[in-house]
C-alpha cells in the first residue's frame, strides 16, 4: 500500500476500533502454488500483549494456505466510498476514494483442536451478544456435541501482527468547506449517499 503520511493510521487504539467493527477480512497468503485468498471473520485476542488475531478456516483451507509455514496479510475494510469531484465547488478536481483500511501481517500459530473450539465459542458469542435472546454454542448437552463435531472441519490459529500499514484517507487534504460540501452530499439522498463513510470523515475532520 502506497505510503502517505498524511492518511496514516498509526494510534494502535484506532487501529483496533477498526478491526473490531469491521471483522470481517479478507487472508491473502503467497504460497508455492500461487496466491490464495479467502475470507473469514477475525477477533481480537484481548488479553494478549500487542495485537493478537484468531480465526479460523474450513478444512481444507489450512493446507491451501500452508497455515503456519509464512506470512499472511489479513485486509480489514471501513466505511468506504466514492467522492465526485462535481461536489467539490472548485474549478480544478479529480475524482477520488475515501477508505480507511488496515493490512495486518504475521505467521499463523495453528490451535489445538480444544483451543480452535473455545476460538469458535468466542466468535458466535460475539455476534451473538447484540440479539434479545443470543444463540450459545453449548446451550443444551445436544448442540454442544454438535459444536464439536462441526468444529473437527474447521483449522483454528492465532495471529501475532508483526507489521500493520493503515490508512485513514477522509479528505484531510482538503480545505474544510470542501469537505463540508463532500459530507452534505455523501448525507443527501442520491447514488452515494453514504452516512457511513461521511461520519468516519467528521471524525477525521476532529482529528
Amino acid at each position: 500500500m502506497r505510503s502517505n503520511p498524511a492518511y496514516a493510521l498509526t494510534d494502535p487504539g484506532e487501529v483496533r476500533a477498526l478491526i473490531r467493527a469491521h471483522p470481517w477480512a479478507v487472508m491473502a497468503s503467497a504460497t508455492p502454488d500461487g496466491l490464495v485468498v479467502s475470507h473469514y471473520p477475525f477477533l481480537i485476542d484481548e488479553g494478549t500483549d500487542g495485537l493478537v488475531l484468531l480465526s479460523h478456516v474450513g478444512r481444507p483451507d489450512e493446507r491451501a494456505h500452508r497455515l503456519g509455514e509464512s506470512e499472511v496479510v489479513v485486509v480489514f475494510s471501513g466505511p468506504h466510498g466514492y467522492v465526485s469531484p462535481s461536489w467539490y465547488g472548485v474549478d480544478r478536481a479529480a475524482p477520488t476514494w475515501n477508505f480507511a483500511v488496515v493490512h495486518a501481517y504475521g505467521t499463523p500459530e495453528l490451535l489445538s483442536d480444544a483451543e480452535n473450539l473455545a476460538v469458535l465459542e468466542r466468535l458466535v458469542d460475539r455476534f451473538e451478544d447484540p440479539l434479545p435472546t443470543p444463540f450459545r454454542l453449548r446451550a443444551t448437552p445436544e448442540n454442544a456435541a454438535y459444536a464439536e463435531r462441526t468444529a473437527r472441519g474447521t483449522a483454528g490459529f492465532r495471529l501475532p501482527v508483526t507489521r500493520i500499514e493503515a490508512k485513514d484517507k477522509m479528505s484531510q487534504d482538503k480545505p474544510a468547506e470542501v469537505v463540508d460540501r463532500v459530507l452534505a452530499a455523501l448525507d443527501a439522498p442520491g447514488p452515494y449517499r453514504n452516512p457511513a463513510l461521511a461520519q468516519r470523515m467528521r471524525r477525521a475532520a476532529r482529528g
